[in-house]
């Protein structure tokens, strides 16, 4: 294109968020903080300096110690129950549709600043199911980010699919047609797409005859931080010890400990009081004690970004240690790539599952496929990269931007759409 394009593309992403712009000459993903296209999904209020953080500042601020809330995982409060509640923040009520809408707007007004414009119309990425198996609470997720979007300034919304931003991207690499499974795998869904592509294809209007189906599931890279904590760290804690009846510590705390955007839920008087009960008639004492030290100091996001760290680690290593010192004196865990597999198997199996009935659903035998596209940060995951080839097994793999893709991919459908 000869002219800057007029509206941008939002990925709004459970654990990172980017914003693309078309425009001759430079790069589609606009810098969000510290000249990075990422933005990190997170937000912390400073209590101590009555201040809100964004980004990878929300998440330096909790880790230095300045007493306040972290909210991670936003995104996933769509489609949830939690999206029509409140928390309390510096001795106020806070709506979590108004939480949302201060970080959307963060995104809007950090992309204007760096296009050095304002957008009034805007593409953003929803995954195929914001909720699986149910339309209309499917349906109500996307109609609230988009009134969300409309408060925050944008004045035409329209959405887009994730992998099919992902596809547009990949598009603009290729030579030849392809047929490709788009493998978008972020902080909170895998999606998947089969769109047919090529050079000559691009220009056109309308797609639908190239997108041959797609299929998405409630899985992303949270809930293998969640299945790592639960199964390696938690019952460094007390999960799954013993009652001195003999039955189990209950488990609600663990889960929401374990589980990004019910962490501060933790917090409670009630939950302080139940913690106090167990511990009188419980036999794993020393756990306890670790768990009553997290509650306490409210640790919990900090262990949390311990066990994400650790599964970024396994990716690409055979273990990985976690230093544990918070909890008690000299602490350390290893966890390692075995361990990581045990714990995620049932996920990984469900992820496989679902592409292989979207390729029985659209009637595709294995071989057709000629490429995997792999998007999303926890695509990286190896043995859900490995399930999702097996299913596939003639078809080449290729990694895309993991962070980028989808934004840049919504900036090209943004110009499509609207000039």
């Amino acid at each position: 294109m000869n002219q800057p394009a007029r509206a941008c593309g939002i990925d709004f992403g459970t654990s990172n968020s980017t914003a693309g712009w078309l425009r001759p000459g430079a790069p589609t993903l606009l810098a969000l903080e510290d000249g990075k296209p990422t933005l990190p999904s997170a937000v912390f209020f400073n209590a101590d300096e009555e201040t809100t953080a964004f980004g990878r500042a929300a998440l330096a601020e909790y880790l230095d110690g300045y007493e306040g809330r972290l909210m991670r995982a936003l995104k996933s409060l769509l489609g949830s129950s939690l999206i029509d509640g409140q928390t309390e923040v510096h001795g106020r009520a806070l709506r979590f549709r108004d939480l949302l809408a201060s970080f959307i707007s963060e995104i809007k007004q950090r992309a204007e600043t760096q296009a050095g414009r304002s957008f009034e119309q805007a593409v953003f990425g929803r995954p195929v199911h914001f909720v699986d198996d149910d339309a209309a609470a499917d349906r109500k997720a996307q109609d609230t980010l988009e009134e969300i979007a409309h408060q925050v300034g944008f004045r035409d919304v329209s959405f887009q699919f994730e992998p099919i931003g992902a596809a547009l991207h990949y598009e603009t690499s290729l030579t030849r047609e392809e047929l490709v499974l788009i493998a978008d795998i972020g902080g909170g869904t895998a999606d998947f797409s089969l769109v047919r592509l090529a050079p000559d294809r691009a220009g056109r209007d309308d797609r639908r005859e190239d997108l041959l189906g797609n299929a998405g599931i409630h899985i992303g890279g949270t809930d293998f931080d969640r299945a790592l904590s639960l199964e390696c760290v938690m019952p460094l804690l007390g999960y799954r010890g013993r009652m001195k009846s003999g039955a189990e510590i209950p488990s609600s705390i663990f889960f929401q400990l374990a589980t990004w955007h019910t962490i501060n839920f933790a917090y409670t008087r009630q939950v302080w009081a139940d913690l106090q009960h167990i511990y009188r008639d419980a036999d794993a004492r020393e756990e306890l004690d670790r768990l009553s030290r997290l509650v306490s100091r409210r640790e919990g996001h900090w262990l949390a970004l311990q066990v994400e760290q650790a599964k970024i680690d396994l990716s690409a290593a055979e273990a990985a240690t976690l230093q544990l010192d918070r909890l008690a004196p000299g602490l350390t865990h290893t966890i390692t790539r075995e361990d990581f597999t045990r714990a995620t198997l049932n996920l990984v199996d469900r992820v496989g599952a679902c592409v292989g009935t979207l390729l029985d659903d659209v009637g595709l035998r294995r071989d057709q496929v000629d490429t995997i596209y792999f998007t999303g940060g926890a695509s990286g995951v190896p043995q859900l990269r490995a399930r999702i080839a097996a299913e596939l097994p003639a078809a080449r793999a290729v990694e895309g931007d993991l962070y980028g893709s989808i934004g840049a991919g919504l900036a090209v459908e943004a110009a499509r759409r609207y000039g």
